[in-house]
């Protein structure tokens, strides 16, 4: 028996404080990798969750038509067609306010293209055909535009609608799919907004991003042939997005004017009550009464004596940045304001946005270089702050007009109430356009821009006076009675096979 003198006692060490940290500190990182990586794939995940619910070739619809189509074109289209008309053209700036004003004629058409979809099938069709011709108008009027040298105004001005009709036609017809999914699977209506008001966003910051450098280096003609890239798309989108065949198609264009009828009676009588009208009233007005200024502007940041002289790159950073600040303002929305009262929220919006314009006449005044702030500095703060503010504004708007709309013919009608909201930016361009022309502000004489936006300012303001048209009631509320239209039932028409499916639906057809 060996002493316990002579036995080796094998202790083990306690692991020191060093060693332990190092791997608290490895867990950490390693947790952080982990969490990095699932936010970077949840997006791919959502949409692949997106489109094992519903058909991918939708899915691939909605990213086309919001992300290129609305999103990239409108923005991209917006700085380029300023520089051509400024300098291929040489029009005056009252000038271009008038011409951008007739671009929001197909938008205000939108309840046209959206009966014609409904009551006119092409080869048992009602939605692909629609994207065939939206594409076709809007690549043939950007080739046009980009490719046949300077162009008499007229053609021009006509190539510019085509481009803006196959950018709603296109709109209102997958609009009118994502409505059909959005009533078969309700648990995915919030998704499929969120998708495209995302597609929208990334869309229009793309746009801003590459549209100075496009028009700096392939000229604003040349850049205006860019804009047939997305056409072609839809062309392609139109051949290869699953819709089911109508079989009997002089049964359901019979069904079809029966509720084009129907609607029609339905609006008269809806837009007689006054917990309807007042409210379009008040929207219209407030987009109208407040005149746009943006072509005097923009001329005046890109002149070289008067303005700031602002590059073709730099005037696409100051609008990409714009599309970020309305991002944020989505987000300050959903976050902090969706739970106040229209009336109240409204009224605050507003106020805001007639303080927020006072920044423009202090930039057009050079108060800022007194102040010592430079102009690139005061400009991109000034579009970040408007565009917060304007986004913060507008959609409480979209969300009383989905208030507004009755049961029965709420896709129709909700229709009717942007296409109120599209001739009140009209009428605000042309109104811009007139006091720039009244004031003689032109392409060299920017004397009395101030003056222009002051009054715009001012217009602004007394918009709150209207206030008392919204109604006092909660986002959530409902602000119409729920009987104000009574349909027979031997009216009652089905809409069965004229929007697209789920891919559930369709398994079960092939099945």
């Amino acid at each position: 028996m060996e002493s316990l003198e002579n036995q080796e006692l094998i202790v083990e060490k306690p692991p020191s404080i060093s060693s332990l940290k190092q791997n608290d500190h490895d867990l950490q990182v390693t947790a952080k990798r982990t969490k990095l990586l699932s936010v970077f794939l949840e997006p791919f995940q959502w949409l692949q969750m997106l489109s094992s619910q519903l058909n991918s070739t939708f899915i691939f619809g909605i990213i086309l038509v919001y992300g290129l189509s609305q999103g990239f074109s409108g923005s991209f289209s917006k700085v380029v067609t300023d520089y051509y008309w400024k300098d291929v053209q040489k029009v005056q700036p009252s000038v271009v306010q008038i011409y951008i004003g007739l671009c929001y004629l197909p938008s205000v058409m939108k309840p046209i293209w959206g009966l014609f979809t409904d009551a006119f099938p092409i080869k048992g069709y009602h939605r692909r055909p629609y994207f065939v011709i939206a594409g076709v108008a809007g690549c043939v009027s950007a080739l046009m535009f980009s490719l046949l040298g300077k162009l008499p105004i007229a053609i021009a001005l006509a190539c510019s609608v085509g481009i803006s009709a196959g950018i709603a036609i296109a709109d209102v017809v997958i609009d009118a799919c994502i409505a059909r999914n959005s009533i078969e699977i309700r648990a995915l209506a919030p998704d499929m907004q969120s998708l495209c008001g995302f597609c929208s966003a990334a869309g229009s910051l793309i746009g801003y991003a590459v549209s100075g450098f496009s028009v700096n280096h392939l000229g604003p003609q040349g850049a205006l042939g860019v804009l047939a890239i997305p056409p072609v798309l839809l062309i392609v989108l139109g051949f290869v997005i699953y819709e089911t065949r109508s079989a009997n198609i002089r049964s359901e264009k019979k069904k079809v004017m029966e509720n084009v009828e129907f609607t029609t009676k339905g609006m008269y009588k809806s837009m007689n009550c006054p917990q309807v009208w007042k409210p379009s009233l008040y929207m219209y007005l407030s987009l109208a009464v407040s005149i746009s200024t943006h072509e005097g502007q923009f001329y005046w940041y890109t002149d070289p004596k008067a303005g700031p002289a602002f590059s073709q790159e730099f005037v696409g950073l100051i609008y990409a940045l714009g599309a970020v600040a309305s991002m944020i303002g989505v987000l300050i929305y959903h976050k902090t304001l969706k739970d106040y009262p229209l009336r109240n929220l409204l009224f605050s919006a507003q106020l805001l946005y007639g303080i927020s314009g006072m920044l423009d006449l202090i930039f057009i005044l050079r108060w800022n270089l007194a102040l010592g702030i430079p102009d690139s500095f005061f400009v991109i703060t000034e579009q970040c702050v408007s565009h917060i503010i304007s986004k913060i504004r507008w959609i409480p708007m979209i969300v009383l007009s989905t208030r507004l709309c009755p049961i029965g013919i709420e896709g129709t009608f909700f229709a009717l109430l942007m296409c109120i909201d599209s001739i009140g930016s009209l009428t605000s361009k042309w109104g811009g356009g007139i006091v720039l022309h009244l004031l003689h502000v032109t392409r060299t004489d920017f004397t009395n821009l101030w003056l222009v936006i002051l009054i715009r300012n001012v217009l602004r303001l007394a918009t709150l006076g209207l206030i008392f048209l919204v109604p006092k009631a909660d986002q959530s509320d409902e602000l119409i009675p729920v009987d104000l239209l009574r349909k027979n039932s031997d009216t009652s028409t089905d809409d069965e096979g004229l929007q697209l499916v789920t891919i559930n639906e369709k398994n079960q057809e092939v099945a």
